[in-house]
């Protein structure tokens, strides 16, 4: 008996598999806390070492990625099923497995939050509020022990479906979209922020050259 396997999904363009791939590497680290933790640790030395590390280890673990996946044309875990059976390679996929798994627990917790908060900017609900409010309304909003669940929940459903449409139609397409509008977001703030007062010495804190004493 004949069996007869369907072609795996691939990706239709380049700038749909480098959508994809930069959202998977992009996280609220790089845009919430990478500032800050440049600012501490030696402001422009401190991103001169990381662009380092990043040519170092980064790019050559993102090109064996690549080139596993396109020899094994299989996910993570039966890439080094395939490429190497019978081996503790066969691990690793596992680990990668469980690795995103683990930040997916961690996202999706967050995804929910800002779910809530495009409803909160749509419904202008935080109008002539100050800090201290909105700092209380987040508080109040995260002890509840339902709300943020149902949040979660919402973000892990539509994530599914998009994965269960398929790399073209659902990944890739959505990432097309997605990845552009966040890099607009991204400008439109820091355009912003440069123009707030203080921004000066918010810039001098975070480009610098200064050693931490």
């Amino acid at each position: 008996m004949t069996s007869h396997r369907h072609p795996r999904a691939q990706f239709s363009s380049k700038f749909g598999l480098i959508a994809a791939a930069a959202g998977s590497a992009i996280g609220l680290g790089n845009i919430w806390k990478f500032p800050y933790i440049t600012g501490v640790y030696g402001g422009a030395a401190f991103l001169f070492v990381y662009l380092g590390f990043i040519l170092a280890i980064g790019l050559p673990v993102m090109l064996s990625e690549l080139i596993i996946g396109r020899k094994s044309r299989r996910n993570a875990f039966g890439a080094f099923k395939k490429l190497a059976p019978g081996t503790p390679w066969m691990m690793i996929g596992s680990f990668g497995v469980a690795a995103a798994f683990l930040i997916l627990s961690f996202y999706g917790v967050v995804a929910g939050w800002s779910i809530k908060y495009i409803l909160f900017s749509i419904t202008n609900h935080f109008h002539n509020s100050t800090p201290g409010d909105i700092a209380q309304s987040f508080n109040t909003f995260i002890a509840d022990p339902l709300n943020p669940l149902i949040y979660q929940v919402i973000f892990m459903i539509v994530t599914g479906a998009i994965v269960i449409i398929g790399v073209q139609k659902g990944i890739e397409r959505y990432s097309k979209v997605l990845m552009p509008v966040l890099l607009v977001l991204i400008i439109i703030l820091d355009i912003r922020a440069v123009t707030l007062k203080g921004a000066g010495e918010g810039l001098h804190f975070y480009l610098v050259l200064i050693f931490p004493s």
